[in-house]
């Protein structure tokens, strides 16, 4: 028979090992809810609000130190000018990124479409539409050539984009005999390929249909990546690859529309980019890669792949687009701003690492 004594002993002994475990879930518990924990987690369920906030705190800034002038409707809407063609690159450069790749070519594939929409229709004589439908298909296989090298022959994308770089690059320059065109040729020849630098006035503001383009792209983007199948895809192969084709999804066609669609974007952006700058000019938007994911980093898209949303771009371009303004119009030196986006950039890399410590 059991002794009474010993037993009530255990009962004790019990539960004050289940009171001890109480207390250190408690402190558990506690530990995790203080209010870094509660902000790190805030953001890592809304990873664009670290750009929101940025965006609105530098607005407000700049506005009270360059004063009213900062906030003028022509002010404004040069900004957004500004960035357009930037943010259409960066909407390009999220869609590979999401799927933990980066492309260094979309710069590269932008430019080149450009000339090949300029030779067609003024060199060749070809009919604008049909040379800008051109171009927008071998965007679309400039970038499926790049999903290809890296889901068939498994290859790094950050070598594949770099190689293919220097190949869309050279042959630009082939095409262009580095020679650009001019506005007054494409005046008499094919204005349509001007048409997205042409203005909207209203109460001082003078918004480009190019602006307006970069707004739809973005629009168009995130209605596909969060109401569509696909998206989900795009989302859950950034995540992990591996478990994505576990689960039944078919990674290595869907990375290839990724990189076929980042390129029928870059052609977009050709088009526009003529508009944009007037000419058909091979040597133009030589830093656009570098930019574009500076644009997607600052943006709160992670550059693991997987999280962020694709409007964070857009607010990461019209970040550096409006630093770029407030520190000019406070005297600021052109590299001091560089000098700015740079730490900007790395500050935008460091919040991502200490917000993805939530999962950890």
């Amino acid at each position: 028979m059991s002794d009474p004594v010993r037993t009530s002993h255990k009962k004790q002994d019990f539960e004050q090992a289940l009171d001890a475990s109480d207390k250190s879930v408690a402190q558990f518990n506690t530990a995790k809810h203080t209010p870094f924990a509660r902000i790190q987690h805030f953001l890592h369920g809304n990873p664009t609000m670290v750009p929101v906030i940025v965006l609105l705190t530098s607005i407000t800034i700049f506005g009270l130190i360059a004063g009213p002038k900062f906030f003028s409707p022509f002010n404004l809407s040069l900004i957004i000018q500004q960035v357009s063609i930037i943010g259409i690159l960066a909407a390009a450069q999220s869609l590979v990124i999401l799927t933990a790749g980066i492309d260094l070519s979309v710069g590269a594939i932008m430019v080149l479409m450009s000339v090949i929409m300029g030779q067609l229709a003024v060199t060749l004589g070809v009919p604008a539409p049909i040379a800008i439908l051109i171009g927008c298909i071998g965007g679309i296989g400039a970038g499926m050539m790049n999903g290809f090298l890296v889901t068939r022959i498994k290859l790094p994308p950050f070598i594949v984009t770099l190689g293919t770089w220097n190949i869309f690059f050279a042959l630009n320059l082939w095409l262009s005999g580095a020679q650009s065109i001019r506005s007054q040729t494409l005046d008499e020849i094919a204005p349509l390929l001007k048409f997205f630098g042409e203005t909207i006035s209203f109460n001082g503001a003078r918004i480009t249909y190019g602006s307006v383009l970069m707004l739809l792209i973005f629009a168009v983007l995130w209605f596909v990546l969060n109401h569509t199948a696909w998206g989900r895809h795009v989302y859950a192969i950034g995540d992990d690859k591996d478990a994505a084709e576990l689960s039944g999804i078919r990674t290595n066609r869907t990375l290839i529309t990724v990189y076929g669609l980042a390129g029928l974007v870059c052609a977009i952006g050709a088009w526009a980019s003529i508009g944009r700058v007037g000419s058909v000019s091979p040597q133009s938007f030589q830093e656009a890669n570098l930019q574009s994911i500076t644009a997607v980093v600052i943006g709160g898209i992670s550059l693991f792949g997987g999280r962020g949303s694709i409007i964070g771009p857009l607010i990461g371009a019209l970040i550096v687009g409006v630093f770029n303004s407030g520190l000019r119009m406070i005297g600021v030196d052109v590299l001091w701003q560089l000098f700015a986006i740079g730490w900007l950039t790395i500050i935008a890399v460091a919040i991502d690492q200490w917000i993805r410590k939530v999962s950890s």
